[in-house]
C-alpha cells in the first residue's frame, strides 16, 4: 500500500497536538481553504509517494515521542494507507493520533469511507480553516469554528 506525502515524516513537534510528536503530512486537499497556511499540499498529484511498509519502519526508530499527527493535505483522501499508519503507531508503539481536517466531525461519520481512519484517532481538530474567523490565541487551530474533538470508541459508529 502507498500514500502521498507531502514532505518526510517530522519528528518533536510541540505545535501539531500535545506531547512531542511525529507529524505526517499527506499530499492532497479539494477543500483549498482560503488563507490555508498549507497551499502547497493542495496538488493531487504533488509531493511523492511511498510506502506504508516503509513509514512504519521509520516510525518504529523514532524515540522519544507520544504520538502521530496527520495534517495536510487532507488525510481523509487517503482513508487506507493513514488509518493502517494510525493503527500501527497505536498497536506497536503506543503513540496516540491526532488528525487536522477540513471536514467535520458529523461530515465524517455521515460517510462510511472515512470511518476506518476516524476509528483509529484519538483526538481530531475538525473543520475548514476560515479566514474571517482567524485567531492566533487559539491552541491547535487557526479559526475559531474549528474544535478539538477528543474521540472514544463509542462516539465513532
Amino acid at each position: 500500500m502507498t500514500i502521498r506525502l507531502a514532505s518526510p515524516l517530522a519528528s518533536d513537534s510541540i505545535v501539531d497536538g500535545e506531547g512531542l510528536r511525529t507529524v505526517l503530512w499527506t499530499q492532497g486537499c479539494n477543500l483549498r481553504c482560503p488563507g490555508c497556511h498549507n497551499p502547497a499540499t493542495h496538488d493531487l498529484r504533488g509531493g511523492f509517494e511511498t510506502s506504508v511498509a516503509l513509514l512504519q519502519i521509520q516510525l518504529s526508530q523514532i524515540r522519544l515521542q507520544r504520538g502521530l499527527t496527520l495534517s495536510g493535505g487532507e488525510p481523509f483522501l487517503q482513508v487506507a494507507p493513514c488509518a493502517t499508519l494510525a493503527s500501527f503507531v497505536k498497536k506497536k508503539l503506543n503513540w496516540d493520533v491526532w488528525c487536522f481536517t477540513g471536514f467535520t466531525m458529523e461530515q465524517l461519520q455521515s460517510d462510511e469511507k472515512y470511518l476506518p481512519l476516524l476509528r483509529e484517532i484519538d483526538v481530531l481538530v475538525d473543520g475548514p480553516f476560515i479566514l474571517a474567523q482567524r485567531d492566533l490565541r487559539l491552541r491547535f487551530r487557526g479559526s475559531r469554528n474549528q474544535r478539538i474533538i477528543r474521540l472514544s470508541k463509542t462516539s465513532i459508529p
